[in-house]
């Protein structure tokens, strides 16, 4: 088992998880800017490049269909890695780098294979990460399995693009519906197809029998599968099966099943994925392409990625000299942290250059390849030691330009790290110039009155934003995020810590920092001070001791003091003390990074994110995602640290519970609402993910947001069977991940119309209850919830209105439902478990009673949270057997049974089950109902669906053709009906 994980991690390992910035966008009914991205590990191989080709031009016409002539794929770039050989149609990339792709290319699910996915957490209509293929998926013919690939491209974009989700459900396949009658999860529900169970499976050959009911839910049984017609009608969904051939359209208003418990109806209140299109920002001006069908063919670039360039671009103007905080000056921030970024974080073998400006730029150097350390101290020696003179962000950047092109290397796809604190009125006359570059520009604020264009810089050019206060921590977490973007981790730099307090004259900070057995190569502790260096005392898992004498203090004035761990470091607990000697207080900071143990080792990384940037009426979600490669880290500590521009701190823990801002249940996506605005401006993100002895695990559970695995289908009354899914049988469904901790930015958003006082209690209302469930207990119900807050996510809620209906009603519909006293509910504190029990009086409580529920919460302002979803619960007795039956009576003989009832039908076709004599050991239930057989005798099934007067069908063999004795199952509860096939 560990051997074939580790292959499976291996291959993995460059898919890097990431907040991305998409460059696409919808121009004239065609998308351009789509990145396809094949990841370094991927063996070369021409035949990728041609049948990514194929699958995005056969999606284009299916995608022009679907959305009836308004979007088709017009200009994709495929970028190659520069691990492939070079030839002269690959071009040169601009702003695509690898992290910032729409699709990845890359190796497969450690345990569920090749199946596509997009990685997608965010609320309905938000865009989702990337989609992920597999090199398998795209040269192995898997028409039966997933239908054609362009179509699954379409399926998957969607999710990506709009935000919408699955209509299918593999945790709850099936569903009673508003008729009583038990149903596939799909939409539409014009798709037929029969419900069968798959035994004696010899290879690619099963027995398929009927379905029988679960003696405790009323459903079908855990193993039934749904299996589809392979000749259908219905054009919808998209979202469930693409595979088939008439589906062509995404479910409408119309087509929509709204009781279907499917991600869909969950997260956007039961609209239809069509409605969800039609809002998204791409079909705000609809038109569609007339006399024109099929589209255009896409156009295709070629890219191969280069070597990455980056190149600092620092601000050493007059305000650089302020002094923010405890006599320590910007611009001796702005050193330190570039001359941990050199030394520390930038990967190794790239070119590096660096210029600095006021009202003029200078370059101080041409590019240079980080080999040794005689590389990084050519630049750091050059770091500015003054500052003075005004502010000409232009004129740094188009030095940098300059500078990269002296160094025969091209601006295209070079990456500058714009470093500010100042006014810049003329910052917008290079913005064409910038553009033409083809750079990507990652901007870094440094105090709250740096150019408010900067963003603008980042935006249009793909790069990261970033906003630092005050101390030198915020700059160390804008360049550690600024790190490799090829998609090769193993040479992303780790942050275990940053960590900054104020402290007075003998007094001490002391500290524990985990190295897990994933990292500890090229490990650096990093210290800094305000006024003197400290006393340093470190010490290793194994009891070695660093002393002060240990720490190497830089060739420049930086007040840091930095030390490097020979070789890898130890696996365990370090711990660290710093005594503080100076006779007046004084600012120290802790900064520890790392990297992967070895380039086939796969380290737990953590990335962050806000949704949005803020209006102060509309909340913005922090999202953290903690992963291994693939799989997501479950039950970790994840906490976000927010800084408004006044260095107002908010610390938010994430969770990942499936509710409020949460999409899914441990998913490794911990998300929470951040309402705390504390003025207008910018703030940052910091995101701190640990886990102490054992209390986070590895899931190995299958990806959300993918297309589903078709298992076979009916084709003229037979069942043709696809092949088995692989996957890796020895894999546990969850792993202990060690002690580890990570640390990393988020960036920065900005906020506008807040008040400076950071009040707006009553602005929000509770946040939305998304996960209610309801069953029966006796003749009561037993609801659970996870509690809301007063304000979305936080505090308690000051009560809740509860409503109950036995007819399904939309959720605008429910305030006609009848209200339930609630006063005897205690609202809990914001991610608590809620449960409450009551007796639905008004209704009779029968077999086959059906029950809808839906609840509000309201806070103290009489605020009131939108309509949760919608809990249904269905009342299931299951056929008792008879007294004689209860004391040892035989087994009921259903095969004997059924075979006297086959040979009597053969001569009279009109024969019902009733006209037949039960033969010994039949076992009989005395209930009302029926005058012959009661409802809970056994039930011949007619899996063909064809009714009295018609020859019975009996199940197929797979693969062959044989007749064996119908399967008999228990009838279902008085008004219940339990359809042989669904249709």
């Amino acid at each position: 088992m560990a051997l074939r994980l580790k292959v499976a991690l291996f291959f993995a390992w460059y898919l890097l998880s990431k907040a991305k910035s998409s460059m696409v966008s919808l121009n004239n009914n065609g998308y351009d800017g789509v990145v396809i991205a094949i990841n370094p590990s991927v063996p070369e191989d021409e035949k990728l490049i041609q049948s990514i080709k194929e699958m995005v031009t056969e999606a284009s016409t299916y995608l022009f269909q679907a959305t009836h002539q308004r979007a088709y794929f017009r200009n994709v770039s495929i970028l190659i890695p520069m691990t492939w050989t070079s030839k002269s149609q690959y071009l040169m990339p601009k702003q695509e780098p690898y992290d910032q792709a729409d699709v990845i290319v890359a190796g497969p699910h450690p345990k569920y294979g090749d199946d596509p996915y997009t990685l997608q957490y965010g609320q309905c209509g938000e865009k989702g990460q990337y989609i992920h293929f597999t090199p398998s998926f795209l040269l192995t013919n898997n028409l039966p399995i997933y239908g054609p690939r362009g179509r699954v491209f379409v399926h998957e974009w969607a999710h990506l693009q709009w935000g919408i989700f699955d209509e299918y459900n593999v945790n709850q396949p099936f569903y009673f519906s508003r008729k009583k009658t038990i149903e596939a999860t799909r939409c539409s529900t014009n798709i037929t197809g029969k419900n069968v169970v798959f035994t004696e499976c010899k290879e690619d050959s099963c027995k398929a029998i009927p379905c029988a009911q679960d003696s405790k839910t009323g459903l079908y049984e855990a193993k039934c599968t749904f299996i589809p017609n392979k000749s259908q009608t219905a054009k919808a969904s998209i979202m469930f099966m693409q595979n088939l051939d008439s589906v062509t359209e995404f479910c409408t208003a119309e087509t929509h099943n709204t009781e279907a418990p499917n991600l869909q109806n969950k997260m956007c209140n039961r609209r239809s994925t069509w409605d969800v299109i039609n809002d998204s920002p791409d079909f705000q001006s609809p038109s569609s392409m007339v006399g024109t069908n099929p589209p255009p063919h896409p156009m295709f670039s070629l890219l191969k990625s280069k070597q990455q360039v980056v190149y600092l671009v620092l601000d050493k103007s007059g305000n650089m000299a302020s002094e923010d905080n405890l006599f320590s000056t910007r611009l001796i921030r702005m050193n330190q942290a570039a001359e941990l970024y050199l030394i520390q974080i930038i990967e190794k073998e790239s070119m590096v250059g660096m210029d600095t400006f006021e009202s003029t730029a200078k370059i101080q150097n041409n590019l240079i390849k980080m080999t040794d350390e005689s590389a990084y101290t050519n630049i750091t020696a050059n770091l500015p030691q003054t500052a003075d003179g005004g502010t000409s962000i232009c004129s740094g950047l188009k030095a940098g330009f300059q500078a990269i092109n002296n160094s025969n290397q091209s601006t295209s796809g070079s990456e500058i790290v714009l470093l500010t604190d100042g006014e810049d009125s003329e910052i917008s006359l290079c913005f064409d110039e910038v553009k033409r570059s083809g750079a990507v520009i990652h901007t870094i604020a440094l105090g709250p009155s740096a150019a408010k264009e900067l963003e603008t810089l980042s935006d249009m050019t793909g790069g990261h934003r970033f906003y630092a206060n005050k101390d030198i921590n915020g700059l160390i977490d804008a360049f550690s995020r600024v790190s490799t973007r090829s998609g090769n981790l193993s040479q992303r730099s780790v942050q275990l810590e940053s960590r900054a307090l104020e402290i007075a004259q003998s007094s001490w900070i002391n500290g524990t920092v985990p190295v897990d057995s994933t990292i500890g190569n090229d490990t650096f502790f990093v210290i800094t001070w305000t006024r003197q260096k400290p006393e340093i005392t470190l010490q290793d898992p194994k009891g070695k001791i660093y002393k002060t004498s240990d720490f190497k203090i830089g060739n420049l004035n930086t007040q840091s003091a930095r030390l490097r761990i020979p070789g890898i470091a130890e696996t365990g607990s370090w711990t660290y003390s710093l005594l503080s000697t100076h006779s007046d207080c004084q600012l120290l900071t802790v900064t520890v990074t790392t990297r992967a143990r070895s380039p086939i080792t796969l380290p737990v990384i953590a990335t962050a994110h806000m949704s949005s940037t803020a209006d102060f009426r509309s909340p913005v979600i922090v999202y953290a995602q903690v992963s291994q490669g693939f799989l997501p880290v479950l039950g970790a500590n994840v906490t976000a640290i927010i800084e408004s521009k006044d260095g107002h701190q908010v610390i938010l823990e994430l969770w990942d519970n499936g509710a409020g801002a949460d999409t899914v249940k441990n998913d490794g996506v911990y998300s929470r609402y951040f309402t705390e605005y504390h003025g207008n401006g910018r703030y940052s993100l910091k995101v701190h993910a640990q886990a102490r002895k054992n209390t986070a695990r590895l899931s190995f559970k299958e990806q959300q947001s993918k297309v589903l695995y078709i298992s076979g289908y009916n084709e003229n009354g037979k069942i043709i069977m696809n092949p088995s899914r692989p996957e890796i049988k020895d894999v546990a469904v969850e792993a202990p991940v060690e002690s580890f901790s990570r640390l990393t930015s988020g960036g920065s958003f900005t906020v506008s119309g807040a008040s400076p006082t950071g009040s707006h209690t009553h602005v929000f209302p509770p946040g939305k209850i998304s996960d209610r469930e309801a069953k029966f207990k006796e003749d009561h119900l037993l609801l659970s919830w996870t509690a809301t807050g007063d304000v979305l996510d936080k505090g308690k809620a000051d009560s809740y209105i509860l409503r109950i209906s036995d007819h399904f009603l939309d959720p605008q519909d429910f305030s006609n439902a009848i209200s339930v006293n609630t006063s005897g509910i205690i609202p809990k504190e914001a991610g608590s478990e809620e449960k409450f029990e009551f007796k639905p009086e008004p209704f009779k409580i029968e077999n086959g009673t059906q029950l809808y529920i839906s609840i509000q919460a309201i806070n103290a302002a009489n605020l009131i949270s939108e309509i949760s979803n919608i809990a249904q619960a269905t009342k299931y007795i299951p056929p008792q057997e008879s007294g004689a039956s209860s004391l040892g009576a035989r087994r009921c003989s259903k095969a004997n049974w059924a075979s006297r009832y086959q040979n009597r039908r053969h001569c009279n076709p009109t024969l019902s089950l009733q006209d037949v004599r039960l033969p010994r050991g039949i076992c009989v239930v005395r209930s009302p109902g029926s005058p012959r057989l009661t409802a809970g005798a056994p039930q011949l099934d007619d899996p063909g669906g064809r009714g009295a007067g018609a020859p019975l069908a009996l199940p197929d063999e797979v693969g062959r053709s044989s007749r064996r004795t119908p399967r008999l199952r228990p009838r279902g509860p008085p008004g219940v009906a339990v359809p042989a096939r669904t249709a």
